[in-house]
């Protein structure tokens, strides 16, 4: 069995780390396994990127050539959006190739054009990271539903035009997608609901099977050593926070975690917590949460990743929308109980008060209790750490998500 991996990117966010890690659990599992990106910074053999100067160009320009249009309309909000019209290489490189079945993961960035997909023959499986498969072009929808009908007047664009950009791409998928041999994978629950609400995938076929997590690298470390190895203190109670673009993406929702900070800060009993912020590149920006702030910067290995988190009491994902968050699962494969807003696929991962704790969306005094809640008891802590550890362990563990995989593919080749 050959398959084929598509993603945009082999390192950057939740998209590229789950599909790399089920790029390396295929081939250990003795599957011949690829996976084409569009731009390459990973050094394993089995992940190919552009190979002439020309695509090599192209995967420069082609971005800036999709983004051009959007970025420059008035009432754009700053969320991604992908038209995905500009010619792709895609078609070509795969036919080189010859896979059995293609497994597709986030394809914006200009790496893939709508129309080409029709054009592959053979079974194609498509990993909803976000929700761009089934709208008119955005990512994250928010509290927008248009795409359970056919888009239009994009709160994304800024639009009040029924007849604007995304119900353009809308109509262009409905009219390529109609007929493809597709099966969408969905990493949790909400998304799997919110695939088959929309009016492009409706009678699709969708499975939900959650990213996977190498259970050997994420798990729970010497608190005190974690701390020193990163500077730390050890005799603070630690929360932490973090994701790509954490202070400027306003989905991520650090202005949400700021004002519960700030309830926290009011309180006496609250005098030792500091917050420890990941992602972020500019370490002297300043951050108004009323405690003090350890800015780290960028991680970009998982076991450095693995360390941070085991040097926290608590990891916070204050974000308006998420998928299946990867830090959350992240955070408690290391036994870190996790605060989040109760919305997207979040509820899949975290147990109210068994694993860690959901506040209702998007009250920051919620979010604030939830945090005391699970500092404020050191027996209860140590218990939401092994109750964490052991629901990933179940779910989430890399061999298991794996065959879940090969499974699907067997079935599709018949």
């Amino acid at each position: 069995m050959k398959v084929l991996l598509l993603n945009a990117w082999d390192t950057s966010g939740g998209a590229a780390r789950a599909a790399v890690r089920l790029l390396r659990g295929l081939r250990a599992d003795e599957i011949q396994a690829q996976m084409l990106v569009k731009k390459k910074n990973n050094d394993d053999p089995a992940i190919l990127g552009p190979r002439t100067k020309l695509d090599k160009a192209m995967s420069y320009i082609r971005p800036s050539l999709e983004n051009r249009r959007v970025h420059k309309l008035p009432g754009w909000n700053g969320l991604t959006f992908s038209p995905a019209l500009f010619p792709d290489r895609l078609f070509h490189q795969v036919s080189e190739l010859s896979p059995d079945i293609i497994h597709m993961h986030w394809m914006g960035d200009g790496f893939l054009r709508v129309e080409t997909l029709p054009r592959f023959n053979c079974p194609l499986v498509w990993t909803l990271h976000d929700s761009w498969v089934f709208t008119g072009g955005c990512h994250i929808p928010l509290d927008c539903t248009r795409y359970r009908q056919s888009c239009g007047a994009c709160p994304t664009l800024g639009s009040n035009l029924e007849h604007d950009l995304s119900r353009n791409i809308w109509s262009r998928k409905r009219k390529s997608w109609g007929a493809l041999n597709l099966t969408l994978i969905a990493p949790s629950h909400w998304m799997a609901d919110c695939a088959r609400s929309s009016s492009l995938f409706h009678n699709a076929r969708i499975v939900v099977i959650p990213n996977a997590l190498d259970l050997h690298v994420y798990k729970p470390l010497d608190k005190f050593l974690a701390r020193e190895a990163l500077g730390l203190p050890k005799d603070k109670k630690l929360i932490l926070f973090g994701a790509k673009s954490a202070i400027h993406d306003k989905n991520k929702g650090f202005h949400l975690l700021a004002g519960a900070l700030r309830i926290l800060a009011k309180s006496n009993s609250n005098a030792d917590i500091e917050l420890v912020v990941f992602g972020i590149s500019e370490t002297n920006q300043e951050l108004t949460t009323g405690i003090k702030t350890h800015k780290l910067g960028w991680f970009h290995d998982d076991m450095s990743l693995a360390i941070l988190y085991a040097a926290a009491d608590v990891f916070v994902l204050p974000s308006i929308s998420e998928n299946l968050s990867y830090t959350v699962m992240e955070a408690m494969a290391c036994g870190t109980p996790c605060v989040a807003f109760r919305q997207g696929g979040v509820p899949d991962l975290i147990d109210h008060e068994q694993n860690g704790y959901l506040a209702p969306p998007y009250d920051t005094s919620g979010l604030a209790n939830g945090i005391a809640w699970i500092l404020e008891d050191k027996e209860r802590l140590g218990n939401l750490s092994m109750q964490a550890r052991q629901k990933v362990e179940r779910e989430c563990a890399m061999d298991k998500i794996t065959q879940r995989h090969v499974s699907l593919y067997k079935e599709l080749l018949g």
